[in-house]
């Protein structure tokens, strides 16, 4: 199983990609963040595409040794389209939740973090293309909710199928 946990930053992917690890178990949870940390040099936007590479030899690392996956990580159309297409033989396994919370609500300080003019930007850059309200996978809209109800409702989509 390959979970992904898409959106915007600061919407939460983090915070609920670690309780659900939590509460699935022997699961492993990759940032693609860290995964930026070893080209940290080199600009944002170039390097998008090499840590999804890497991502994705990751996630089929782990599948070949039989542990399912959770990555939390902010996916366009674009790059969807591009892991997916590295993940075929998986897409029956695969889950993509994107957190939705509002705009107004992204924006401020939640939890521990504290926003940069950074983040903010590019928390805005992220809702005007789509990222919060994409084609695929399942949208949740978790301005209101829990940490803890959210990944109930992940969980719930899971258990169904």
């Amino acid at each position: 199983m390959i979970i992904f946990i898409n959106g915007s930053i600061n919407s939460g992917k983090t915070t609920i990609s670690k309780m659900l690890a939590e509460k699935i178990g022997k699961i492993a949870r990759i940032e693609v963040d860290d995964i930026r940390n070893f080209i940290s040099w080199m600009p944002i936007m170039e390097a998008i595409p090499i840590n999804l590479e890497n991502t994705v030899l990751l996630i089929k690392n782990f599948l070949k040794n039989n542990i399912d996956v959770i990555v939390p990580y902010p996916l366009s159309r674009k790059n969807y389209d591009k892991v997916m297409g590295e993940l075929k033989e998986y897409k029956d396994s695969v889950y993509v939740f994107t957190l939705s919370p509002k705009l107004e609500v992204v924006l401020k300080n939640r939890g521990s973090r504290e926003l940069s003019d950074f983040d903010r930007d590019r928390i805005k850059y992220h809702y005007s293309i789509g990222i919060p309200s994409p084609d695929f996978g399942y949208i949740i809209d978790n301005s209101e909710d829990t940490p803890e109800e959210t990944v109930e409702r992940i969980l719930s989509i899971i258990n169904k199928k």
